[in-house]
This record gives structure tokens, C-alpha cells and sequence, in this order.
């Protein structure tokens, strides 16, 4: 596996053997996980939102400011049964295909999917120190699923509006009650595929109700018997697609709707 920055653009790096700090032009993160296979992941650049909706259900309510201080750089798409395979040798996945989503995967895997890969890219000295993968958090997948975006989907301008969803998610509506491989719709502003629908996505967060108040980089509750999904799935309606719609699951709960995309960021 190796890490390479790419961008039409320039990528400075602090001296050192370590490669500490990417402190200029965020571009394009790009792991080659071997066999023709990779994963890109977005720069998602830090700065303010308003997380939930107040026209949607209870537990997205109070809508709230939000402030992410922190750059990451996202899965561009939900991890395929390709990239799972390559890092976990093996595939659960109830619809096989190489480039379908990883599903039947819980929180728990999800996770350990996550801490392998950040293991790996370690010891071949490849990750930037004190740089890591895993699970965003409920508010960095919220922020990065709107990419600037105010309505109830990345393809809308308000509430109550789907815009075009068909051309960015797949959903009951379309699915033909499957998943499909990643990328083949549109993507949001910010280069991300999928954020509505084909599977649903772990969050970090154990669910739990908003707190009020403006948040700063908000994790979630300390403990809890269930985990943040979002992003709704191939055979739930639109409004479970919505940007700001919470769904949860038990952390150990394998499903053939339940999938994940990672973040590496600096910690």
C-alpha cells in the first residue's frame, strides 16, 4: 500500500521523516491498497453549518451551529467489496460485486477496518505521524454530506424539496431492490458520491438527542446501546436520504443495508 497526495495544485509538507503536517493546498488523499486497487478521499476543508432540520423528525431538532475546526479528507466513495477484501481478506457482502458497496458489515468491523488500515500505512511509514483513519464523526458526515447546501438533500435549495435526487442517489424509488456500484451517479459539490443512499453509513457517534446550543468539532454522547447511521439506503424512500435524517443501529448489527465510508485526518 502506498499514500500519494494528487492536485493540480501543490502539496507542502513540514520537513521531517515523518511528513508531519499538510500545511498548505489540501488535495486529493489517494491510498494504493495493491491489485489495481485504490481509495481516494476528499479534502473537506474546516467552517460552520447548521446541523438538523426543523421541519424533519424530532431527533433532528434543535437545528444548531455547528463549527468543524478541523480539516479531513473523506472516502469519496462508500468502501467497495474490492477495498474491503484488500484490507480484511475477505468479503461479507449479501449483493457480490467488486465495485458494490462492502455490506453485512457492522460498527464494530467497521472500525476494526479502520484501525487495520491506519496499522498498515503505519509500519510501511507511509501515514503522516499522528494522522489516522477512521469513522467521521455525525457532524463531519452531516457538513460533508450538504457540501454548502441549506435544503433537505444536496441536490435542493429548501424544505420539502428533493431537486433531482435521482441523479445522485439510489434509493427505493430506483434501486431495482439492490446496490449498485459507487460512483456511477452525481456527485455533491465537494467530489463526494453516495451520500444519499445505496447503503447506509456508520458514524463514530453513539446516537443520542441534540444537545442545544452551538457545537464545536461535537462527537456525540459518551456512551449509548446504539450507533449513528445517516445517509439513507437502496430500499428506504427518499426522506430517509435527507442530509439531515438520523437513523442507529446496535454497534454489532450486520445488515445488508449497512456500509461505511472512512476519513483519515491529523489528531
Amino acid at each position: 500500500m502506498a499514500v500519494a497526495l494528487v492536485s493540480a495544485g501543490c502539496a507542502v509538507l513540514n520537513k521531517g521523516s515523518k511528513e508531519e503536517k499538510i500545511v498548505e493546498t489540501m488535495v486529493v488523499w489517494s491510498v494504493d491498497l495493491g491489485d489495481g486497487i485504490s481509495m481516494e478521499f476528499m479534502p473537506i476543508e474546516p467552517g460552520s453549518f447548521r446541523m438538523g432540520s426543523e421541519n424533519g423528525d424530532d431527533d433532528e431538532k434543535p437545528v444548531h451551529q455547528v463549527t468543524i475546526t478541523k480539516p479531513f479528507w473523506l472516502a469519496k466513495t462508500e468502501v467497495t467489496q474490492a477495498q474491503w477484501r484488500q484490507v480484511m481478506g475477505s468479503n461479507p457482502s449479501n449483493f457480490k460485486g467488486d465495485t458494490l458497496p462492502v455490506e453485512r458489515v457492522s460498527w464494530d468491523d467497521a472500525v476494526e477496518f479502520c484501525r487495520k488500515l491506519t496499522e498498515i500505512e503505519q509500519q510501511a511509514g507511509r501515514l503522516p505521524e499522528r494522522y489516522e483513519y477512521t469513522l467521521p464523526t455525525e457532524a463531519q458526515w452531516e457538513y460533508a454530506c450538504r457540501a454548502g447546501t441549506t435544503g433537505d438533500y444536496a441536490t435542493s435549495t429548501g424544505s420539502g424539496q428533493a431537486g433531482n435526487l435521482d441523479a445522485m442517489a439510489w434509493y427505493r424509488e430506483n434501486s431495482g431492490s439492490k446496490t449498485h456500484p459507487v460512483g456511477t451517479k452525481q456527485a455533491n459539490a465537494w467530489g463526494l458520491y453516495d451520500m444519499h443512499g445505496n447503503v447506509w453509513e456508520w458514524c463514530l457517534d453513539w446516537y443520542w438527542n441534540y444537545a442545544s446550543g452551538n457545537a464545536v468539532d461535537p462527537q456525540g454522547a459518551s456512551s449509548g446501546s446504539r450507533r449513528v447511521i445517516r445517509g439513507g439506503v437502496w430500499n428506504f424512500d427518499a426522506s430517509y436520504c435527507r442530509s439531515a435524517y438520523r437513523g442507529s443501529g446496535a454497534p454489532s448489527s450486520t445488515f445488508n443495508i449497512l456500509g461505511f465510508r472512512p476519513l483519515v485526518l491529523q489528531r
